[in-house]
């Protein structure tokens, strides 16, 4: 008696469950999208929007990989300058190089043209700070000052053909020209710049190895300045700007200790071994870093 209650109770539950399947099945048939339905063309305007943004930032993320990599290759064609007896050569193949990056540039600038430059800045923003850290370099090099921003800024002015083809009165005539222009910010500038002082630290140790004795005062006197100004700028900066703060006292510090090597034991160590004792040095202070 027990069991036949049970199994019918089961299959009630069983009819029930079907039951219900069906009656939603029968619903979503029922149910028909209306695509002309303002709700659904709103959305879909939505979507077109998205996907052109996302597509956008893809690109601009390809072209920042692209200057970023551009830009190391001037640095490491830079560093030579302390082992060939040709600077100008080494300048001039840098001058070209750095021309690619600011075509690159441009493309980012055409990119973001009628855009807000925010909504795309972190996309591009490590080839940008890349590309300061790059010109930066070869201007200390060729006048041994630092650049400041509104020079870097007035390089990047790029004229383009129009694809204007209208001729009536008050229109773009045909073959005209328009000028895009790109505004590095003060954030990108400021670490690149805070970036520079590691290869002005790579230089300086390599240069001593060539027998240059002055390059090295002269990137101390220059990284004390730009310490001096980070300095200032302190907590109340963006945070990156005080995260660099560390690696720039480093760069300094190992600078310091090389032109007090210098100084006082010049004379007592031969000048074909200065860069093996400093490059001795330098380990040893990044290994007391460590331990601190």
């Amino acid at each position: 008696m027990t069991w036949s209650v049970l199994s019918s109770g089961e299959g009630c539950s069983r009819r029930k469950k079907t039951d219900s399947a069906q009656k939603t099945d029968n619903c979503d048939s029922n149910l028909t999208v209306n695509l002309s339905s303002p709700v659904i063309a709103a959305f879909k305007v939505f979507q077109l929007e998205l996907d052109t943004k996302h597509d956008k930032y893809e690109r601009l993320v390809k072209l920042s990989r692209d200057i970023t990599i551009d830009s190391k290759r001037t640095i490491f064609l830079l560093h030579r300058v302390t082992s060939v007896p040709g600077v100008e050569e080494v300048l001039t193949e840098a001058d070209v190089k750095l021309d690619g990056v600011r075509q690159k540039i441009g493309m980012i600038a055409e990119e973001i043209r009628g855009e807000d430059l925010y909504q795309f800045h972190r996309a591009f923003t490590p080839g940008i700070q890349e590309y300061v850290e790059a010109v930066s370099f070869h201007h200390f090099i060729k006048h041994r000052t630092l650049i400041s921003l509104e020079e870097i800024n007035a390089k990047l002015v790029f004229v383009k053909d129009s694809d204007a083809k209208e001729t009536a009165e008050g229109q773009q005539p045909i073959g005209a020209q328009q000028v895009l222009t790109f505004q590095v910010t003060p954030t990108d500038y400021l670490l690149g710049v805070a970036d520079l002082t590691g290869e002005l630290m790579r230089m300086c140790i390599s240069s001593v190895g060539n027998g240059d004795m002055d390059t090295p005062f002269q990137v101390s006197m220059f990284l004390r300045q730009i310490h001096d100004g980070f300095s200032y700028i302190g907590n109340t900066g963006p945070y990156e700007v005080s995260k660099k703060l560390h690696t720039l006292r480093q760069s300094l510090s190992k600078v310091e200790d090389a032109c007090y090597t210098l100084k006082v034991r010049g004379s007592e160590i031969p000048k074909h071994m200065l860069a093996d004792v400093f490059s001795s040095r330098t380990s040893m202070i990044d290994q007391d870093e460590g331990v601190a």
